[in-house]
């Protein structure tokens, strides 16, 4: 999927692909991606075309023309690896001096890649996605005209991401951002974790930007992005995608990235986002990608040793007989549940009484936001975490939140905790700590406390949904009139969206 230069590389800074105003447009040579380093470095930005031109020229293709490529009109490099023959063609056209150079290696993101592909449930629930969740990535390359962009097309991610917080329910769907690293190069991390601190409050996932990004392509439901190598190598391993941004100008019409861009959907920005997202995932055709996806590589699966011997061949070493080439296979992430710091707006209605069953239906929007499912017997009440940005909205809350080991000594027990947040919250009915997957402790106003825990799944696997939400449903509970007693007796039934999760209600000393 990508170019790579052996012997001579060519020093460049973080801004690789931009040009200055006189030295005309840049445009995307390939798929998007330099695949044999760490980082996406061929997503390409086009500036404009020099003032008094006279004729318009075709722009150079990044990575592939000379001024990349040559030095005094000779190949700077012993190698250059290309991922895919439709590369080489276009390197013959763009440098015919350094095709002699071309190596055919395929590509070892993508193989990596694939080959993790069975792990699929594992990154889910390492990223805290819960059964009949569905997890939204949303990518973008560095371009001005990229989602994070400041062009025309760009600069969308800062509204769509609140908004997404606002429209998604926050125990149906889990978001993840995946910036590439020169957004975070140029700016700078304090800058990017400041810019999206409201998102990230609101239960974003924010992925580091050399790590972890593959893992979540792999466990996503759908990727929002744009031109950049991510997005293209969602839609090569089967994933929906939906475009957000997407600058036709900036790449080579001949690209496959290009070719992404006529094939995939585009996000209408003004219209509900929820709508959009899940007609991207209930209509999407596994084949769609089917051609893109060859021409990632050369040959998928076998890009370790083709580099290797190639490698081995220009140091003039012979290759170990004994050890096949392998790349190293992506790590398990760690457990990263959510923890919103946002106020929660709950919605609740009860679904039935014996035994208790409750919907749930938290977002992170405004206060002033009314029940808005339609039906008559949809009840609002505030959810808001303790280490809440706003402490003034601790007075409103209906429920209070905390999240943590039980044995923490700065806070716990639970039973400590929850009583001292009532005593000094006098309007919070119900307070919760949340002790870790599938489980909380509760205390309601005058009551003692309770352990609440969600029935294992399959094989004993924890119930991922975000415990909060069954502490909502207890709380609505026991505002309906209803009591400890009743919910204790058979459990409860909390239903989020399409999932139906069993919850005992015990003392919890």
């Amino acid at each position: 999927m990508g170019l790579a230069t052996i012997r001579g590389w060519p020093h460049r800074t973080p801004d690789t692909g931009h040009r200055t105003p006189d030295e005309g447009p840049v445009r995307g040579a390939g798929n998007g991606a330099t695949s044999h380093n760490a980082t996406r470095s061929r997503e390409r930005t086009a500036s404009r075309t020099p003032v008094g031109a006279a004729k318009k020229q075709a722009a150079p293709i990044f990575g592939l023309a000379p001024e990349w490529l040559l030095h005094d009109g000779k190949p700077l490099a012993t190698a250059t690896v290309l991922s895919h023959p439709e590369q080489l063609a276009r390197l013959e056209a763009a440098c015919p001096e350094a095709a002699a150079t071309a190596v055919l290696a395929g590509d070892p993101c993508y193989d990596r890649l694939l080959a993790a592909l069975p792990h699929r449930d594992r990154f889910r629930r390492a990223l805290g996605v819960a059964e009949g969740q569905r997890l939204i990535v949303v990518n973008s390359t560095w371009s001005g005209g990229s989602l994070f962009g400041d062009g025309e097309e760009g600069d969308l991610l800062p509204s769509l991401l609140p908004r997404l917080a606002a429209e998604l329910p926050a125990d149906e769907y889990r978001t993840a951002a995946v910036l590439h690293p020169n957004i975070w190069h140029g700016h700078g991390p304090g800058q990017v974790r400041a810019w999206l601190d409201r998102a990230r409050r609101a239960g974003l996932v924010l992925v580091p930007p050399l790590e972890g990004w593959r893992q979540a392509l792999i466990a996503a439901d759908c990727v929002l992005g744009d031109h950049g190598s991510v997005t293209f190598y969602a839609a090569a391993i089967g994933r929906p995608v939906l475009l957000g941004a997407f600058p036709e100008g900036a790449l080579d019409p001949e690209s496959p990235v290009a070719a992404l861009g006529r094939t995939a959907p585009r996000l209408r920005p003004y219209d509900g986002l929820r709508a959009q997202l899940d007609r991207a995932v209930e209509e999407h055709d596994p084949g769609r990608y089917r051609a893109l996806a060859a021409q990632v590589s050369s040959d998928p699966g076998r890009s370790a040793e083709l580099l290797r011997r190639v490698f081995h061949g220009i140091l003039g070493l012979p290759e170990p007989a004994d050890r096949p080439a392998s790349l190293v296979p992506l790590p398990l992430p760690a457990y990263e549940p959510a923890e919103r710091t946002a106020p929660l707006r709950v919605l609740t209605r009860l679904l039935g009484a014996g035994p208790p069953e409750i919907a749930v239906v938290r977002r992170a929007a405004p206060a002033e936001e009314e029940p808005e499912e339609g039906d008559i017997g949809w009840y609002a009440h505030t959810a808001v975490h303790e280490d809440t940005r706003d402490p003034s909205r601790l007075r409103i809350a209906d429920v209070i939140l905390r999240y943590g080991s039980a044995d923490d000594p700065r806070v716990g027990p639970p039973a400590a905790w929850t009583a001292d947040v009532l005593a000094r919250h006098p309007g919070c009915g119900l307070a919760a700590y949340v002790t870790g997957p599938g489980r909380c402790v509760v205390r309601a106003r005058g009551g003692e406390p309770l352990r609440l825990s969600a029935a294992p799944g399959a094989y004993g696997r924890p119930d991922l949904c975000d415990p909060g939400a069954y502490a909502s449903a207890l709380h609505a509970w026991l505002a309906a009139g209803k009591s400890v007693s009743e919910a204790a007796a058979s459990g409860m039934t909390v239903t989020t969206g399409t999932v139906q999760h069993r919850v005992s209600v015990e003392a919890a000393y």
